[in-house]
């Protein structure tokens, strides 16, 4: 595995990590879920898969975002990886729903023109992220849910599989350790600052272990889960998606910087481990998650309020051109 030298230590604010800022060439940001998960130590084997998963994600991103490619087709590239990969709560290893089927979900968002694209609810489509794409790219709206989404997708020439192809040895862990109830509430991202000075944002995911009645969570809702703009920042969340729809969690980090003119740091983690912890004053579980944030500038900032949160940022320098890349699983981020 390629390794990259670690020049700048990343200052740890709470569950926050932030980077600290300066110019930066590219940067990238990626996420596999929060909630509860399991102390590395205590399953190092299983650990070093997630890390090895994070670790090359993050390559394929800079592979491609040192050559020039531009952030849509980055994140697509990476959350693709994610989406193939059943270590993760999205594509192939996405959890099921009560009826025993698979609804997915996915957006992408740019921030040179806030243009966005999301599906809800599809079935059929290998890769969401890239069905998203296709709604931002080729029609006239924002979200499409349903038949009605995977039909676009068929019709868009994107790689169908039967709903079959969802099911995973892990999905089948799930159901059997998991009947009664779930916390699950896993998700894939990825934030990019690219070559040009663009940010994009991108979030797939499986959606809520055991979820009724066509249920959609945040990850596909702009401004909730998703949100990206050239002037603040580009977000991606994960966590119990109805109180980042609540409280519009992307959106407001941004808004926070914008109009408050707080830094990504101060804003990602005022959101995540003040806004949303008030609401596990009644329910230990509400509000429980995190997100990944890229700005401008290259800041990068991972907060999150669970136990952890599969996370990893990779970033070039533009003047002397070294690169600092690191993941994590639980609090501590480590070079891999």
């Amino acid at each position: 595995m390629k390794r990259f030298r670690n020049i700048l230590v990343a200052v740890l604010l709470g569950t926050a990590t932030i980077v600290s800022a300066q110019t930066r060439e590219f940067a990238i940001a990626i996420h596999g879920g929060a909630g509860t998960i399991e102390n590395p130590e205590k399953n190092p084997e299983r650990a070093r898969l997630y890390y090895a998963a994070l670790d090359s994600a993050l390559v394929i991103g800079y592979d491609l975002l040192a050559v020039g490619v531009e952030g849509p087709q980055v994140v697509m590239a990476v959350v693709n990886y994610l989406e193939d990969n059943p270590l993760f709560n999205a594509g192939k290893g996405a959890t099921c729903t009560f009826d025993g089927t698979f609804e997915l979900d996915a957006a992408i968002m740019e921030g040179k023109d806030l243009t966005a694209g999301a599906v809800a609810g599809v079935k059929t489509v290998k890769n969401p992220i890239n069905a998203a794409y296709a709604v931002k790219t080729n029609t006239e709206h924002v979200m499409l849910s349903g038949p009605g989404a995977d039909d676009f997708a068929a019709g868009q020439g994107l790689e169908i599989v039967e709903n079959s192809y969802f099911i995973s040895p892990r999905t089948m862990e799930w159901v059997e350790k998991l009947k009664l109830e779930s916390k699950k509430n896993g998700t894939v991202g990825c934030v990019v600052l690219d070559f040009y000075g663009n940010l994009t944002a991108g979030t797939s995911t499986g959606g809520m272990f055991k979820k009724k009645w066509g249920r959609i969570g945040n990850a596909p809702v702009i401004g909730a889960g998703t949100y990206a703009d050239n002037e603040t920042c580009a977000i991606s969340c994960t966590g119990h998606g109805e109180y980042f729809i609540r409280h519009a969690v992307a959106f407001n980090v941004s808004a926070r910087m914008k109009y408050l003119n707080e830094p990504l740091p101060v804003a990602s983690d005022y959101i995540i481990n003040t806004i949303l912890n008030i609401n596990t004053i009644l329910n230990a579980d509400a509000g429980n998650g995190g997100l990944i944030a890229v700005d401008k500038e290259g800041t990068i900032a991972l907060p999150f309020n669970s136990t952890g949160m599969y996370r990893g940022y990779l970033y070039k320098e533009k003047e002397i051109g070294a690169v600092v890349k690191e993941v994590g699983i639980g609090p501590e981020m480590v070079t891999w």
